[in-house]
Order: C-alpha cells, then sequence, then structure tokens
C-alpha cells in the first residue's frame, strides 16, 4: 500500500440550486472556489458544467465553450492542476460530454462504466423521482474510451455496484483499458450503501495494483469510509457534490473545508497528501 494520497474535489455536481447550497457555476465561482480546495490538498478538480444564463445555473450544460471557459479559468488559478471531466447523460446520446472532451482536453474523465437503475423511495412509500435507468451500455462506454484516447485523457471508471466493478477487469480483459483506474461511488440509494465494512471488501474485485478511489454521497455519516478509505490506500476525493456536511455533522461553508477534513484523515492515516506534480505521475 502507498503512503501516498491523491486528493480529487467534486467541485458542483449536476443539479443542486445554487441559491439553496453553495455550488459554484460561473467560470470565476469555480476557479475561486477550485482555489480554495487546491490551497487544501486537492490536486485533481471533478468539473460539471453548469448553464450560465441568469437563473438557469441549477441546470446542466454540454456547451464545450463553456467547458472551455471553466477548464482555463481553473488552470489559471491553479497552476498544475489536474482537471476531470463528468461525461454522465441519460440515454446514449453523449455528444455533448464528447465535444466537452475534446474542447477542454482534461487529464481526466469520468466513464460510468455500467448501467443502474436510478431510484430513490420517500419515506411515504413514493418515489422521489420517477423510476430511470441510468444507461451506459458498453458500446457507450467504447465511444468515451475512444474520445479519450483521442485526446490523450485517462478514464476514470465510475463504478455503483460491485457487478461493474467487476466489468472493469473484463473491459481490461479484452483489451478496451489498460491500467482501469477505479471510482467506488457509494451511498447512491440503488447503488452500494456508504459502509465502511462493504469497502473493505471491494479491492480484491479490482485488477491487481489498480488506482482507486472512494465517492461516498451522504451526509456525516460518510466519513467512516473517507477513514477507511484511506487505511485501504486508496485516493480521497469529496466536494459539495458529494456532501454538505463536515465530520462533525456541521454545514460545509464550501469546497475547501471539506478537502481540509479530507487531508486531516489522511494525514491521521499515515498517508501523505501529494503536490500536484506528484499527483500528475501518479494519475496521467
Amino acid at each position: 500500500m502507498s503512503d501516498e494520497v491523491v486528493i480529487t474535489c467534486a467541485l458542483t455536481g449536476v443539479l443542486t440550486n445554487p441559491q439553496q447550497h453553495p455550488v459554484p457555476v460561473t467560470p470565476k465561482e469555480m476557479a475561486i472556489s477550485a482555489r480554495e480546495a487546491f490551497d487544501a490538498g486537492a490536486s485533481v478538480m471533478h468539473v460539471h458544467f453548469r448553464a450560465q444564463e441568469p437563473g438557469k445555473g441549477h441546470l446542466p450544460s454540454w456547451d464545450p465553450q463553456v467547458a472551455l471557459e471553466i477548464a482555463d479559468a481553473i488552470r489559471e488559478k491553479c497552476p498544475g492542476v489536474i482537471l476531470n471531466f463528468s461525461t454522465g447523460t441519460i440515454g446514449r446520446d453523449q455528444r455533448g460530454p464528447l465535444e466537452c472532451v475534446r474542447a477542454g482536453k482534461p487529464e481526466i474523465a469520468a466513464c460510468n462504466a455500467g448501467s443502474l437503475n436510478y431510484l430513490k423511495a420517500r419515506s411515504n412509500g413514493t418515489w422521489a423521482w420517477p423510476p430511470m435507468v441510468f444507461d451506459n451500455p458498453v458500446d457507450k462506454v467504447e465511444e468515451l474510451l475512444e474520445v479519450c484516447r483521442e485526446t490523450g485523457t485517462r478514464p476514470e471508471f465510475e463504478c455503483f455496484d460491485l457487478g461493474i466493478v467487476r466489468s472493469v477487469g473484463m473491459y481490461a480483459d479484452v483489451g478496451m483499458v489498460d491500467k482501469p483506474n477505479y471510482n467506488l461511488v457509494m451511498g447512491v440509494a440503488s447503488g452500494m450503501p456508504a459502509d465502511p465494512e462493504l469497502l473493505e471488501l471491494m479491492p480484491k474485485y479490482m485488477k491487481p495494483n489498480s488506482l482507486w478511489q472512494s465517492t461516498v454521497i451522504g451526509r456525516e455519516e460518510i466519513w467512516p469510509v473517507h477513514r477507511k478509505t484511506a487505511e485501504l490506500g486508496g485516493n480521497l476525493r469529496s466536494g459539495v457534490e458529494d456532501t454538505f456536511y463536515l465530520p462533525g455533522g456541521e454545514r460545509t461553508s464550501g469546497n475547501g473545508q471539506l478537502i481540509e477534513a479530507l487531508a486531516v484523515i489522511a494525514e491521521e492515516r499515515g498517508r501523505k497528501v501529494v503536490s500536484p506534480e506528484r499527483a500528475r505521475e501518479i494519475f496521467c
């Protein structure tokens, strides 16, 4: 197990309303928030793009010009930073994300590695939203990987359950990818729960010596999973995409505080938070 750890900041997420929560939207806001996370120890910024029109900041955008403006603003504010672009779409059409990757040429692109029934039930016995499928068939994955090869971008495989983790291994077996980088997404209601005991089992189902990290979604219950990730040798990620709550249960003011908390966890577990230069050697 390496004593080094790379920290990723998930800057904003896909739909959270900026009028209700501290999520950045504009290129300037994204760059300022990224700098706070950068100064706290994050070398990688996971970026979603939002509509820039007034009053539309809670909606996603796949405008490649928006992607490029945000990427340029973050790179200028955070010298040496590694960018990780979101690419997730409902449905087969992913032309927008592919054009954003081509425009911004991020070092990393999230690759949703398998399909999931995306569900959440309310306590009153009703669906929180109409049941939907987050569909990521193999041909959709292959299409994204082809663009990643074109732009020199490394795919990060988003895994919402154990079957998807095992699918990534098969992607390597058939030559779709070399040296897979896993992101274990925990806390989605219909996916893997945010459970430290479950996390202990996951590394044995990944390819040996692979890079991996956990993305943990929820409230203060997520922090024991981050601690377990650090203990097991995984890399760390947090940000207002994933949570608004610090380890003590208080609400965060933004990304900087969340990354500070992750850095403390890493150090308490004997892990060294690496510089952007070293993170680039490890991740890229």
